[in-house]
């Protein structure tokens, strides 16, 4: 405790939660920090640091600890100890008296870890009591059910290596149980694992992937398994992991959370800092470029906060501020340059230092960051600290002769424990092959079945590091220079170049301006619209030098259109026979027209299609539309003119439906119709936008019913029971009205500026529909999420109802619309697959 300056002892200080449950009584940071004091070559240290451990530590105590934190702290901490412990014995005068203390104690840990496997999953319980085991009165643990794919599938290093060690095979064998079972409940059409599983039956609790908390490590020791056990199916497990992580998750230089079942739908709209690692793991991959991108992006985020946040969004806003001196960006700078050479790296290791000792150093050590906006401070010191971050930083800058070994004979566990590579050849006879895992065929032409060979695969090129990171130099500072010549240009009579609060993605002449400076317009296939700048392709340098403030200028406007209050999703619930209210569609909301959050009673009226359906044009059925809701097709002319044409026929309100077939707000987020960049005070209607999906169901229940009532409103009102039960049996059947009832649902999708790629870029989303731009053109264009979404909680529907059907009765409005029973069937099975844990945590 840095700043109170005495130790943090279990049960005396106010209780951190989970936080604790790395505290045992086992003096925590000397134990983790034993082999560090060799690495910095402080050898006498070490040597009483090893008495102590021996003559004071107790493991034998009654408290409950994490499985997860006790192993790679703990257990890893005392072989870690004992690795270099042999080293120094075996290699001149230091440690003459040392006969194994350090691995009777990881034994005997060991064996105090044991009982957490006794589950027939083979997946640990998260957390054990030293003294009594799980699943007595006495043990107070045991109860749990679930535990995150990291604490189950981060045992094998230690616990194979005290296996070799002490040729009980024991050890080695539940790990790899429990990796056997995490393989076998992947997601078997992604190949991803989600965060959280159930321990008894593997059920995914979580199902949201990515490489950061909850997984990271996971896929750190399946490869690290294979360098040190020298098991091919651990490397083949990695590689087809690691496909699909280059696959869905990797957007470089972004790491994005996906869902395991959707796996191109982003899942949430923030990173953690723990993802900082993966670079490291991909340079052990060998795997360079991507590597540097995520790097930089990291750096980036560093350079502008201090320290990395625990969590920051997609556009590097800190969205949950602490510090606590995680050392993963330190781990991957130290292999980046190890495998680059680049001298950048030693430039980013000393801002670092500098970093931590001018905002992080206090009297008594260094003291963790409790929001990084700020500078306050945490009476808080991990011992991760001490046993990562000193040492990565530590070997970042020191050469071969400084070191007292050979740091290459060794790999790091993941709290950086140093376990010889020597344990590869030792004794195996007694440890049971895997013979369960059925392995799929994947084409494995992109991986060596090998560790790369740094002399070749590492260009150790200076420039080769630089040339990756140039163009993602200002992917975090948007503040990019102006030019003052320019301006002045404007003054002299000059003509000024494109504005981003004038463009217009439709304008032939405003393409033709960006196609001058160089910058292009892309639609992506999740709706937003990207425009991407090559200075090279400007036709001169004024020309580029325009498309930079060009696209500076659109960032602050997408930026600034961001920052403005967002509108909640609205409700369209339809009323009349056989509804009564019981579906409930999620709508997008206007910014123009009727504010339904000041009409509590809504809106309410029978429905009706417009002629033209676009809207675009005077309404040719007006008496069909009079006090009607009107409803139109999104797409041709702006939101805006479609609401006062509606307007002009006498509709009483308009729904807009999405002309993208299939788009519905379980999958997509929240669409919000901008206005046409004049004044829209005209409006005096509500609209709403509904996608492809929830539309479908109103047209349906129209060529069904003909008379449909829905009501406009902001949130779901009661259902009208007094007409419902009159008509009760007018349902067609049972499973119908089961899931018209589950369907009842709301949405709280957010829409914010997305960045990726590694150019300059700007992307606008469908919420930033900046004035003059065509609401087509800005409008999403597919079912997927952007970079910015926040999915939030479902609620389980159920079992799945099912799908059959009779072709034969089948029926499309206008030869487009699926039938009702089938869209809402599609619906519920796409909510079934996005259900997550109440809290998004790390």
């Amino acid at each position: 405790m840095p700043l109170t300056c005495r130790g943090r002892i279990r049960g005396q200080e106010p209780s951190r939660g989970d936080i604790d449950d790395a505290l045992g009584k086992f003096s925590l940071t000397l134990i983790d920090t034993l082999d560090t004091l060799v690495v910095l070559n402080k050898t006498r240290e070490f040597e009483d640091a090893v008495r102590k451990v021996i003559d004071d530590v107790n493991l034998d105590n009654d408290i409950v600890v994490s499985v997860f934190e006790t192993n790679i702290r703990v257990l890893g901490g005392l072989l870690g100890g004992h690795s270099v412990a042999i080293m120094l014995k075996e290699n001149g005068d230091l440690m003459q008296w040392y006969n194994d203390e350090l691995l009777h104690m990881a034994k005997e840990l060991g064996y105090k870890l044991l009982p957490a496997f006794n589950t027939t999953s083979g997946l640990p319980y998260p957390r054990v009591n030293l003294k009594f085991g799980v699943r007595r009165p006495e043990a107070r643990t045991g109860t749990e059910t679930d535990t995150c794919t990291a604490c189950a599938g981060t045992m094998i290093l230690e616990f194979a290596a005290l296996s070799r060690f002490t040729g009980i095979s024991i050890f080695e064998e539940h790990a790899r149980k429990a990796l056997d079972f995490l393989w076998e409940k992947r997601q078997r059409s992604s190949n991803l694992v989600g965060v959280t599983l159930n321990i008894h039956t593997g059920d995914w609790v979580r199902k949201d992937s990515g490489v950061g908390a909850g997984i990271d490590s996971y896929y750190e020791y399946l490869l690290k398994a294979y360098v040190l056990l020298g098991d091919d199916s651990y490397l083949e497990r990695f590689n087809i992991h690691y496909d699909a992580i280059m696959r869905y998750i990797s957007q470089p230089p972004l790491l994005l959370d996906v869902h395991i079942h959707k796996p191109m739908l982003t899942a949430r709209t923030w990173m953690d800092s723990l993802l900082a690692f993966f670079p490291g793991l991909q340079v052990l991959k060998g795997d360079i470029r991507p590597a540097i991108e995520t790097h930089e992006m990291l750096y980036q985020v560093i350079k502008k906060h201090n320290f990395l946040p625990e969590a920051f969004t997609t556009d590097f806003r800190v969205h949950w501020a602490q510090h606590p001196l995680r050392p993963e960006f330190a781990e991957s700078t130290y292999f980046l340059y190890k495998a680059t050479g680049d001298p950048y790296y030693l430039e980013v290791g000393k801002t670092l230092i500098e970093n931590l000792n001018k905002y992080a150093r206090v009297p008594c050590g260094f003291a963790a960051v409790k929001d990084v906006r700020t500078g306050s401070h945490e009476d808080r010191m991990d011992s991760f600290f001490l046993a990562e971050m000193f040492k990565y930083l530590y070997l970042l800058f020191s050469e071969r002769e400084d070191l007292i070994f050979d740091i290459e004979d060794y790999i790091f566990t993941t709290e950086a424990h140093l376990l010889p590579l020597s344990l590869s050849t030792a004794s195996q006879s007694s440890l049971k092959k895997n013979k369960t895992a059925q392995f799929t065929e994947l084409d494995d032409s992109n991986f060596d079945w090998s560790c790369p060979n740094t002399q070749i695969l590492f260009r150790n090129d200076p420039m080769y590091a630089q040339n990756i990171r140039e163009p993602l130099k200002n992917v975090v500072d948007k503040n990019c220079p102006r030019s003052p010549s320019r301006d002045e240009g404007f003054i002299n009579g000059n003509r000024p170049p494109l504005r981003a609060r004038d463009f217009m993605a439709t304008n032939p002449e405003h393409l033709e301006i960006l196609k001058k400076m160089g910058v292009s317009l892309i639609h992506l296939k999740d709706g937003r619209v990207q425009l991407v700048q090559h200075a090279n392709q400007a036709a001169s340098s004024i020309d580029a030098e325009d498309g930079l403030r060009f696209m500076q200028e659109m960032i602050e406007l997408s930026s600034q259109q961001q920052k403005e209050q967002q509108l909640p999703p609205r409700a369209v619930q339809i009323v009349s026979h056989p509804f009564y209210g019981r579906v409930v569609l999620t709508a997008g909301p206007a910014q123009f027209g009727t504010d339904l959050s000041k009409n509590l009673a809504g809106i309410r009226g029978l429905v009706a299609t417009t002629d033209p359906y676009s809207g675009c044009s005077d309404i040719t059925n007006s008496i069909a539309v009079k006090g009607k809701i009107a409803l139109m097709q999104r797409g041709q002319c702006m939101f805006a003119e479609k609401a006062r044409n509606a307007q002009k026929a006498g509709s009483i309100g308009g729904i807009v439906i999405d002309d993208n077939e299939g788009s519905s707000s379980d999958t997509a987020p929240l669409f919000q119709m901008a206005g046409d960049g004049k004044n829209t005070d005209d409006i005096t209607i509500p609209m709403l936008f509904l996608f492809s999906k929830e539309g479908n169901i109103i047209l349906d229940a129209i060529h069904e019913y003909q008379q449909v009532e829905v009501l406009l409103s902001d949130k779901a009102k009661d259902r009208d029971l007094e007409s419902e039960s009159g008509e009760q049996k007018s349902l067609e059947n049972d499973s119908q009205k089961k899931i018209l009832e589950d369907l009842l649902m709301s949405t709280d999708e957010l829409m914010n500026f997305a960045v990726s790629k590694d150019e300059t870029f700007a992307s606008l989303s469908p919420t930033e529909n900046v004035d003059k731009i065509s609401e087509s053109e800005l409008a999403p264009k597919s079912t997927e999420h952007t970079l910015e979404e926040s999915l939030q909680d479902s609620t389980e529907i159920g079992q799945k109802p099912s799908e059959s059907s009779d072709d034969s009765t089948e029926q499309k409005w206008d030869n487009k619309v699926q039938p009702m029973e089938s869209i809402l069937a599609d619906w519920k099975e796409d909510i079934e697959a996005f259900e997550m844990m109440e809290k998004d945590e790390l």
